[in-house]
């Protein structure tokens, strides 16, 4: 490993429960990515950050200075403290911060303690020619906030990834193998990368994603961690629906898994919201694609009788935190949810027990 490289500086990618200094969002605007839903979809963003500006600092990209007075007169009808909101007049092509953002690292003791990894996006194997402008989002936040800004060269999506912030990390062979991101690495060599860019030593590997997901199988709508060695993961409970087979799969990988130190994981089933949308037209809808704040986790939820069922299980998981559902059906609609439109940035921190 090259001494200039983030790991070898000490830098490290933090655990989502972690603490944060803010939350990064892209005001939605894209009519093509929601065409009937797109008030609805920016009444889910107020309502995130009315939730999330109570415990950190949320930074909120928009278009222009029109559309920065208009969501700052939303924001005070909403009861947000604008004082606690910071608005930044720069296009984006879309609302994906996720994935389009950049990833933060953290290193305790060293001079500029957050980083930044800026992962080339290529909208998802070349889906979207429309929205690979946003590939420039992480050099503008890195600019702002001026911090170090690494650049690794390959492909990488925020959502593909989940880490425990000790070293291990759960992605899925449907993403991070396919051959529309970065078809000149092995398995080994995109090993290596999340390693020497992220403080990844040992990845578990999931096989594929959930029916509707443009994203090549995003590790966020499946299974996350909630703490150094416990994962929740979703399972269907209908054996003749198109998830059932895929999601079983993940949860005996995840019960065979280990974390960096070989021990056993605790694996919780979360259930499934069933089909979301129209039969032609299956949406991702998942619990598993919340988002971990200060103080409070923001949980999609679709109006079906599993909602409360998964809003008990993650409060159980977060005693410390708010569990708060949000109803995302309009969000879906886009193909994604509150962790695929949001993105943490982490204070500085004492180091980790067990990081080393």
């Amino acid at each position: 490993m090259a001494p200039n490289m983030p790991t070898a500086l000490g830098y490290r990618m933090p655990a989502e429960w972690e603490p944060h200094a803010a939350t990064w969002l892209a005001w939605p605007h894209n009519t093509v990515t929601w065409p009937d839903q797109l008030a609805q979809v920016q009444d889910i963003f107020l309502c995130m950050m009315a939730a999330v500006h109570e415990h950190e600092t949320v930074h909120l990209l928009v278009h222009d200075a029109a559309t920065a007075a208009v969501v700052r007169e939303h924001l005070h009808r909403s009861g947000v403290t604008l004082a606690r909101v910071v608005l930044h007049e720069r296009p984006t092509a879309d609302a994906w911060l996720r994935d389009s953002g950049p990833i933060f690292l953290t290193a305790t003791g060293a001079s500029q303690p957050v980083a930044i990894s800026d992962w080339q996006f290529n909208a998802w194997g070349g889906k979207y020619a429309d929205l690979l402008a946003d590939n420039d989002l992480p050099q503008y936040i890195a600019t702002f906030l001026d911090m170090p800004r690494f650049e690794p060269g390959i492909v990488l999506e925020g959502g593909s990834i989940d880490v425990n912030g000790r070293g291990s990390c759960l992605t899925t062979e449907q993403c991070l193998l396919n051959p529309n991101r970065n078809p000149h690495l092995q398995r080994s060599d995109l090993e290596h990368c999340l390693h020497d860019y992220l403080g990844v030593r040992h990845v578990i590997w999931l096989g594929q994603g959930i029916a509707g997901d443009d994203t090549d199988g995003h590790v966020d709508d499946i299974a996350r961690f909630v703490d150094p060695t416990t994962v929740v993961c979703v399972l269907e409970e209908d054996p003749h629906d198109i998830n059932y087979k895929v999601l079983q799969d993940n949860y005996r990988r995840l019960q065979a898994a280990t974390d960096q130190h070989g021990h056993a994981l605790r694996v919780i089933p979360l259930p499934m919201p069933g089909p979301v949308g129209p039969p032609s037209a299956r949406l991702p809808a998942s619990y598993a694609n919340f988002y971990i704040a200060n103080g409070v986790v923001l949980v999609p939820t679709y109006d079906h009788p599993n909602d409360q069922r998964a809003l008990t299980i993650l409060q159980q998981v977060f005693p410390d935190r708010r569990v708060l559902g949000l109803p995302c059906e309009p969000l879906v609609w886009g193909l994604g949810a509150i962790h695929c439109v949001t993105q943490q940035q982490p204070a500085s921190a004492p180091a980790v027990r067990g990081a080393e």
